[in-house]
C-alpha cells in the first residue's frame, strides 16, 4: 500500500513539473485576423515558443506574437502576429511597392500580392524590430504609427506550429 501511494505521489509531482515546464516556454494562441495571410488565416491554432529570445535575438522572417500597446473591445491589451522585417540596425525602406533593407531589394514570395503599401524609410532602433504582415494591404503594422517598431522586450514568442486546422498541422515558416 505504502509503495503504491509513493508511486502516485511521484506521478503527480512529475506531471505538475511537466505541466510548469509546457506552460513556461510554449503557449498556445489564436489567429483573429486576415494580417498574416496567406501564411496564416482566421482560426488558425498555434503554439509559440517563448524559448528562442531567452537564447538569442529574432531574426528576419520570424513569425512573432508581441504585446502590443492596442486594446480590444474590452480593454485588454492586443497581442499581434507579424513577420520581423528588420532588426536593430537594419534600414528599411519602402518605395513605388517595394520593400528594402540596407539598400537591397527583398524579394517576398510569402506575401499576398506583389505590392507593399507606403512610403517609409528609416533605421531600426536598438532592441527594437520592424514587422509586417504577408497580407500588406490589409495589416496593421510597423508601417503604422499606432505599431510603429516593435520593442524585443514585448515579444510573447515565435510561432512554431499551427495545431488546426487538421490538414495544415505542421512547422510555420
Amino acid at each position: 500500500m505504502v509503495k503504491e501511494i509513493f508511486e502516485w505521489i511521484k506521478t503527480i509531482i512529475i506531471s505538475i513539473v511537466i505541466a510548469l515546464v509546457i506552460t513556461t516556454f510554449i503557449r498556445p494562441t489564436l489567429v483573429k485576423g486576415q494580417s498574416m495571410y496567406p501564411t496564416l488565416e482566421p482560426n488558425n491554432y498555434l503554439i509559440i515558443n517563448k524559448i528562442p529570445y531567452i537564447i538569442h535575438e529574432p531574426e528576419r522572417g520570424d513569425i512573432i506574437v508581441f504585446k502590443s500597446s492596442l486594446k480590444t473591445l474590452d480593454g485588454k491589451e492586443k497581442d499581434l502576429i507579424k513577420r520581423v522585417i528588420a532588426i536593430e540596425g537594419d534600414r528599411i525602406a519602402v518605395k513605388d511597392g517595394k520593400l528594402y533593407i540596407n539598400g537591397e531589394e527583398i524579394k517576398e514570395d510569402y506575401i499576398n500580392g506583389d505590392f507593399t503599401t507606403g512610403d517609409i524609410e528609416l533605421q531600426v532602433p536598438e532592441d527594437q524590430v520592424f514587422v509586417m504582415g504577408d497580407n500588406r494591404g490589409n495589416s496593421l503594422d510597423s508601417r503604422d504609427p499606432r505599431v510603429g517598431t516593435v520593442d524585443i522586450h514585448t515579444i510573447r514568442g515565435k510561432v512554431l506550429v499551427r495545431l488546426f486546422p487538421f490538414n495544415k498541422i505542421g512547422k510555420v515558416d
